[in-house]
């Protein structure tokens, strides 16, 4: 529905306005079709109903700004919520443990490809927040990643036209199951791990 009033609206403001409330959303963590958005938008600047240059400038943007909201719910909400005394606080502060040392050590790369990846786009502000990844590492490698995406999704539906929006889709799905089969290995791992 979201998509269909961007692309109802394209000439207006309101089209580069939606794309940044889509984007800024779903990078805050909220399920919202930001990609679709921006693919969508690429589209119209294909057929001359939008700029490629603003719907990249605004698609960035809108994931900065959301990931930027998204770190500071996880700072403050999430971590709360996981330390919080009750039931399953040890398996709580076992998981903030394991993720900050993944955050150490991962996190850079996490916040940067996670532009790229379904589940993580809309998590992986939350997580970092969570986790406590420095804010300055977090700022740095959240707008390069956001501006990196912006360019490329921007970019390839562009050029691809009308093509683009099934095919990057398509790798969106791909991508998502790749994401859902590592994590149910790593807790497969985890799981034989604890019994040994």
């Amino acid at each position: 529905m979201s998509t269909v009033l961007l692309v109802a609206l394209p000439t207006t403001g309101i089209g580069y306005l939606l794309l940044a409330l889509l984007v800024g959303g779903e990078s805050a963590g909220v399920p919202l079709p930001g990609e679709t958005a921006l693919i969508t938008a690429g589209v119209l600047a294909s057929q001359g109903k939008l700029s490629l240059t603003l719907v990249v400038l605004v698609a960035a943007a809108g994931a900065i700004v959301g990931d930027n909201f998204g770190y500071l719910l996880g700072r403050k909400g999430a971590r709360r919520l996981l330390e919080r005394p009750g039931r399953l606080e040890d398996i709580r502060r076992r998981f903030l443990r394991r993720g900050e040392e993944f955050f150490r050590r991962h996190g850079a790369k996490t916040v940067f490809l996670g532009r790229w990846l379904p589940f993580l786009r809309v998590t992986a502000a939350w997580l970092a927040g969570a986790n406590h990844m420095p804010w300055p590492r977090f700022v740095f490698w959240n707008a390069a990643g956001g501006i990196a995406w912006a360019t490329t999704v921007g970019l390839l539906a562009y050029f691809l036209g009308e093509a683009a929006f099934a095919a990057l889709h398509a790798a969106g799905l791909v991508g998502l199951a790749v994401v859902a089969a590592a994590a149910l290995a790593v807790l497969i791992w985890i799981r034989f791990r604890s019994k040994a």
